[in-house]
């Protein structure tokens, strides 16, 4: 099988709709306390349930055949708390053609530059522990510490130090790999890590495989999870497990999908998981990273309240797109290129070997030309298909073909599933045409490596983790909290000013973070006073008709709408004008307090009896 080929049918996978409303093979998961979880399994058994996972305070089965209600009906038993549907979980990424050669000297991704994480060390000594929840991660690749990674199989996975894919050994070595001088350097370079494996062969896993998970990164004595992956519908099994991670002290962080729209998914979506999007190499946001709304809706007509809620939507992001990374060994290509003995980037598009020769420009390449016989054909993207250029170049007797982009950056690109060519063909950036047409000779090497790319919020969110342990290393006195608001309130803000849907707060920066924290403490330091200033409120009321009105009237609030909490719960979120009335027929006695949007800037209490 051919890398492309392999390659492809993963990326078919990883971007494809994920929202399923539930698991193609019936699968459910039951909610019983341990004390009486021999009675369930026996009568899930007993009803034809097939035993999936053993989980803390859960189990899970599939029931061939039977959907929700039908389990409900069969399984009525009192010891049963929950029966709920076992959501399919998915990698969250696309793959990129591969470029550059780190097999022979260690380079640093982008993102380690952006994120300012080589503006910081990493303290080994502080016992970070990084639970990456994934495919597995690849014993073959040479770039890790291996004496500081340990790992769990999930039910029918395989072992977890063999990849079901290259996505998890993608994963873990932007979070960790090794400052070694070969290959690529993480985040936190060499911290330790726990691998579970997750994903079977056909590439998912479940929501209970994902909340038995958490509870063998809590057993390993992880800090941090960190999930590349995620799918449609919540789950109370799967979000109970890492409110209880998250209240422990720890830090969770999900990827927030590549479906490039505003839908919401989980796990990212639950409260206690941190939301990762991606950004490119420019700052801007990724055409891929998906970007749910911060706010919820709940009740009808005058009753509808809306909230605002930004830890169920992006919270930060971190480089994504074109993410150089450990892949296991020879399962990527490289490729390396030169002109007139000068090196340019490149991209591999299709095909290993090496070739030198002359060089032939072939304009855009839609027909045969007797001139490239013999040469290395130069020809420029557009109106006709990548494969179809470079089978042109051959059939005119070309030995390699490099296709030059025709907008701002490197080419990435491949020849399709349905390749038919064999000379090696890579990609070259617009900014080098010039050079590459003024050349007299060319050579062109495509072959296997360890290292390649990936694009993906997949990619952004063992960047963020990675970070995340970075920084904490050297505050090891902090929750993950603490953590997670520090990332937040020193990111750079991008996109729209101050906190938007895509960035959320912004790009993370790690020095930044550090720096706020040994300022300010694991608190976070002062609160800055709200812009609106402090709101001020009064009371009033009437009777009219057998009924009490009751007035709000209000001053200096700074957002849009305001919070009306009565009795410490909102009531509703109305425009900003000042005033707002509800009426009772019955006595009673109500404390009030009118607040900015979505924050905690409010007003004094104000009581009032009738």
């Amino acid at each position: 099988m051919k890398i492309s080929k392999f390659a492809s049918s993963l990326v078919a996978v990883a971007v494809s709709t994920v929202f399923t409303a539930q698991a193609a093979d019936d699968r459910y998961i039951i909610q019983v306390d341990n004390s009486k979880k021999g009675v369930v399994k026996a009568l899930a058994k007993k009803l034809g349930g097939d035993l999936k996972v053993d989980g803390n305070g859960f189990i899970a089965a599939s029931f061939n055949g039977k959907s929700l209600d039908d389990v409900k009906g069969i399984l009525n038993n009192p010891h049963i708390k929950v029966i709920e549907e076992d959501q399919r979980r998915m990698p969250s990424a696309a793959y990129s053609d591969d470029a550059g050669n780190p097999m022979t000297s260690q380079l640093t991704p982008y993102a380690v530059y952006q994120s300012q994480a080589n503006q910081v060390n990493f303290n080994a000594s502080a016992g970070m522990k990084v639970c990456v929840i994934d495919s597995g991660l690849d014993r073959s690749n040479p770039d890790f510490e291996w004496n500081n990674i340990s790992g769990d199989n999930d039910s029918g996975t395989g072992n977890w130090d063999e990849h079901g894919g290259p996505h998890g050994t993608h994963v873990a070595g932007t979070i960790g790999a090794a400052d070694n001088n070969v290959g690529v350097v993480g985040m936190a370079p060499g911290v330790d890590m726990h691998i579970v494996k997750v994903f079977n062969a056909d590439g998912w896993g479940y929501s209970s495989d994902l909340a038995h998970a958490a509870d063998k990164c809590s057993a390993a004595g992880a800090n941090i999870i960190s999930m590349s992956l995620g799918g449609g519908g919540a789950n109370s099994t799967e979000e109970n497990a890492f409110d209880a991670f998250t209240n422990n002290g720890g830090l969770v962080l999900a990827a927030a999908g590549n479906d490039g729209n505003n839908v919401r998914s989980f796990p990212a979506g639950y409260s206690s998981v941190m939301m990762i999007g991606a950004n490119d190499a420019d700052n801007n946001i990724a055409d891929f990273s998906q970007y749910p709304s911060c706010t919820t809706t709940s009740g009808k007509g005058r009753r509808q309240t809306t909230t605002t809620d930004e830890t169920i939507c992006v919270e930060v992001t971190a480089g994504g797109v074109d993410t150089l990374s450990t892949y296991p060994a020879g399962m990527a290509t490289s490729a390396s290129m030169s002109a007139d003995g000068q090196a340019f980037a490149s991209s591999s598009m299709e095909n290993s070997g090496s070739v030198s020769g002359n060089t032939y420009f072939m304009g855009t390449a839609e027909a045969t030309d007797s001139g490239a016989n013999g040469n290395i054909c130069l020809i420029d993207r557009g109106n006709i298909s990548f494969h179809d250029k470079v089978q042109n170049c051959e059939n005119s007797g070309g030995i390699g073909a490099v296709i030059i982009n025709n907008e701002a950056g490197m080419l990435y690109a491949t020849l399709g599933d349905t390749n038919t060519t064999s000379i090696p063909a890579v990609g070259a950036a617009f900014e080098d045409r010039t050079a590459l047409l003024s050349a007299s000779t060319a050579n062109i090497t495509i072959g296997t490596s360890d290292y390649g790319f990936m694009s993906g919020t997949s990619m952004a969110t063992p960047a963020v983790s990675g970070i995340a342990a970075l920084v904490w290393s050297n505050h090891n006195g902090c929750t993950g909290t603490e953590i997670r608001e520090a990332l937040k309130a020193t990111a750079q803000d991008s996109g729209a000013a101050g906190h938007d849907v895509y960035f959320g707060s912004g790009i993370v920066k790690a020095k930044a973070a550090s720096d706020y924290l040994t300022a300010n403490g694991c608190g976070g330091g002062v609160t800055p006073p709200p812009t609106g200033g402090d709101i001020t409120l009064s009371i009033s009321t009437s009777t009219a008709k057998r009924k009490t009105n009751v007035t709000l009237s209000w001053a200096d609030a700074s957002t849009a709408n305001v919070d009306i909490i009565r009795n410490g719960s909102l009531v509703a979120t109305t425009a900003n004008d000042g005033s707002y009335t509800e009426s009772f027929r019955k006595s009673g006695s109500y404390t009030y307090k009118v607040c900015d949007q979505g924050t905690n800037n409010c007003s004094n209490e104000q009581s009032v009896s009738f």
